[in-house]
């Protein structure tokens, strides 16, 4: 099996392994977009906005909630060279349907809190003795947990277009939304200027995921090995 190497490969060699591993977390991140999504159509749904059935939103489609630059190219482009876990998909909720302020903030919540509890389950299932024999697999599984984690801390930030912003905007007047809605285009241009520009919210940001593995009880050295064989073109 493709797994099954007992060693990883040095500097500048590839394995048909590093490959595979490729896909399994591409293919693997992609499938959490839509658990994402799925997750704020439900919650959405259980506090009266039925539209998101009419769409199929609860169908676990994930052509109901991709957009192929949005959903797709983008994502896996910043995970691929900046190990981000992107937002990628977008449901429509209709929040005018769902009267209670913390009702919308819990579907703006539950999105972040899927990654998280997603995240949780890799980390501790990579950590299992079992992949003792398959240590490329379990590297695998520990680097899509973190970006788990990863994407579930980016989208608490509170910047629009961000659900760490929805979860906080029902509860803003509307003359502070008005004056935030001119901001909506620009928030994720914003987000990753302050990331890569200002050292300090780098280092809290990536400081801030490695709190949440360590409190998993997860090894971080085995997801850098994944992230390292992630890219095995270097």
């Amino acid at each position: 099996m493709l797994w099954r190497d007992t060693s990883f490969p040095g500097p500048g060699e590839v394995f048909a392994g590093d490959f595979v591993l490729f896909a399994f977390v591409v293919c693997g991140w992609i499938a959490s977009v839509a658990l994402h999504e799925f997750a704020h159509a439900v919650v959405a749904f259980r506090f009266g906005d039925r539209s998101v059935a009419d769409k199929g939103y609860l169908d676990l489609d994930f052509r109901r909630y991709a957009d192929p630059m949005l959903s797709l190219a983008l994502p896996v482009i910043f995970v691929i060279i900046g190990g981000i876990g992107l937002p990628g998909g977008a449901v429509w909720i209709n929040r005018a349907a769902i009267p209670s302020r913390w009702a919308q903030s819990a579907v703006s919540l539950a999105g972040p809190a899927t990654n998280l509890v997603l995240g949780g389950i890799l980390l501790w299932f990579a950590d299992l003795d079992l992949w003792f024999s398959h240590p490329r697999f379990a590297a695998a599984l520990s680097f899509l947990g973190f970006l788990q984690i990863a994407a579930a801390i980016l989208n608490l930030i509170p910047i629009p277009p961000l659900d760490g912003f929805g979860a906080i905007e029902p509860h803003l007047s509307m003359s502070a939304r008005r004056r935030i809605a001119p901001l909506r285009p620009w928030g994720m241009i914003l987000l990753f200027v302050i990331l890569w520009g200002n050292d300090a919210a780098n280092d809290a940001f990536w400081g801030t995921v490695s709190w949440f593995v360590d409190g998993f009880g997860s090894d971080r050295v085995l997801a850098e090995v994944g992230w390292f064989r992630f890219r095995f073109w270097e």
